[in-house]
């Protein structure tokens, strides 16, 4: 794994981004090679220490002066980018997607119990905190968030596709039920995002028609409602200045989301926009159950990011997979930091398949498209977690001694 953080230094220099926050020139020697096993040591979890015993030439301090002082998470996520954008000039991801869709999924991270931050998921059992990912279609993670157990996870799919800064732009976003509301729907929409999720239970939803006096044949008893277009009508001013805010970066869609939640119904806005969310909810649910195409899609992509959660799990092997530090800021620096390290691996991965079916070309052996639209860059069994260990068969120990004075 270490090779291939190197590899991927040599060949995009994503650790040029990488700076002392006080803005002075770096004193650093050899910064490069210093970024890469800083990146490595915590992108892993192997901790300061740790790490130091095991890459000769750095010591604890070291790794922890230049996380705290020279790495931030703007700074991460830069070089996330330059990964990404790098990936996306491949010939071999553009079989996989468009790079159109993304979806959005989170998976648990282990904490500590005594820890403030640290919270007990009902779904996932057990304490600690979210890692957050919006994946793209062409198997590269876009950006990442480390959000608490507690919260509706659709409060922060927008965000992230609002501030990814990569040459991947998707517009159509796939979840499951935990990443979607009425009030997501209707910020989606408005911010020319299309939700696209799997929902548990669609059954259950309850769907709207447009007209009151609206009939329908077949299907009028799947319909509960009308919508309130007046409504709509009436607060449209004001939801497009919400969308406007979010779009110059002035107010982030989690901070709105939060403050039109279902406990605030006395709000107009929240219901103008839970309204919103119903008419737009609506007319995707009748779009699910007609179209198989488009299930088929949702589940696909649904299904990259279980992938990748199980990739970035995998990644992160040290300390038994736990966030063991209590700091808020720590713990969402680990998650970039993570992300860094997984999409490195993939970029790899995807750069040592590209040479390997250019040789078999030149050696005249055609590798199909229909064959290499089924691969995928999570592979893990040419990476060695653990580095290699040189042992000296011929040390001979000293003599055995079982007391201690002479």
């Amino acid at each position: 794994m270490l090779d291939a953080l190197f590899d991927a230094e040599h060949l995009l220099q994503f650790s040029k981004v990488f700076r002392p926050i006080s803005g002075l020139q770096s004193k650093l020697t050899d910064s490069s090679i210093r970024y890469v096993t800083t990146v490595f040591c915590y992108g892993c979890n192997l901790r300061a220490t740790q790490a130091a015993r095991s890459l000769p030439g750095t010591s604890r301090r070291d790794f922890e002066w230049i996380n705290q002082h020279h790495i931030t998470e703007t700074a991460l996520q830069e070089a996330s980018a330059l990964v990404v954008n790098a990936y996306h000039q491949f010939q071999l991801p553009k079989l996989w997607g468009s790079g159109e869709h993304a979806s959005a999924d989170g998976t648990k991270w282990e904490m500590f119990e005594n820890n403030l931050m640290s919270e007990y998921h009902i779904r996932y059992g057990g304490y600690g905190g979210l890692g957050y990912y919006h994946v793209s279609d062409k198997y590269i993670a876009l950006f990442s968030h480390f959000i608490p157990c507690g919260v509706w996870e659709a409060v922060y799919i927008l965000d992230g596709m609002l501030q990814n800064t990569s040459d991947i732009q998707p517009d159509k976003l796939h979840a499951d039920t935990q990443g979607q509301s009425a009030p997501v729907f209707g910020m989606a929409y408005l911010l020319g995002i299309e939700l696209l999720p799997r929902i548990r239970n669609w059954q259950d939803l309850q769907f709207f028609r447009a007209q009151k006096t609206d009939t329908f044949e077949n299907i009028g008893g799947l319909f509960k409602g009308n919508i309130d277009w007046e409504l709509i009508e009436t607060y449209l001013p004001d939801l497009l200045r919400i969308v406007v805010s979010i779009k110059l970066g002035r107010i982030s869609a989690a901070t709105v989301l939060k403050r039109l939640s279902r406990f605030n119904r006395k709000n107009k806005v929240y219901q103008a926009m839970r309204e919103l969310g119903l008419a737009v909810r609506t007319i995707f649910l009748l779009r699910y159950i007609s179209d198989p195409q488009l299930r088929v899609g949702i589940f696909r992509e649904t299904n990259k990011s279980e992938q990748f959660n199980n990739f970035v799990q995998w990644s992160f092997f040290g300390g038994e997979g736990m966030v063991q530090t209590h700091h808020r800021d720590m713990q969402r620096k680990l998650i970039k930091y993570n992300l860094l390290v997984a999409n490195c691996l993939v970029f790899h991965t995807v750069y040592l398949l590209t040479r390997q079916i250019r040789e078999l070309e030149a050696r005249g052996q055609e590798v199909p498209e229909e064959v290499l639209k089924h691969l995928n860059p999570y592979w893990m069994g040419h990476l060695n977690r653990f580095g290699r260990y040189d042992w000296e068969v011929g040390r001979i120990p000293d003599p055995l001694i079982f007391n201690y004075k002479g």
